[in-house]
């Protein structure tokens, strides 16, 4: 195995994770504002879940989205 090769896959991999995720959650944010769900003030509570099936790795990170 190549530790720098790993290390720079996993990089490029949680990158795309971050970028998208970002934007999902916006969509998801300005469609609740849009219809009403959300007033815009509020506290998020959100959990990021990951998990790599071969080497059996699950793992959930929890935090808040704050709109304010």
């Amino acid at each position: 195995m190549k530790d720098e090769a790993l290390n720079m896959s996993i990089r490029k991999y949680l990158k795309t994770v971050g970028v998208n995720s970002q934007i999902a959650i916006e969509k998801a944010v300005h469609r609740a504002l849009a219809e009403q769900t959300l007033k815009g003030n509020e506290l998020l509570p959100v959990t990021m879940t990951l998990s790599v099936g071969k080497i059996d790795l699950k793992l959930s990170f929890d935090g808040e989205l704050s709109l304010e």
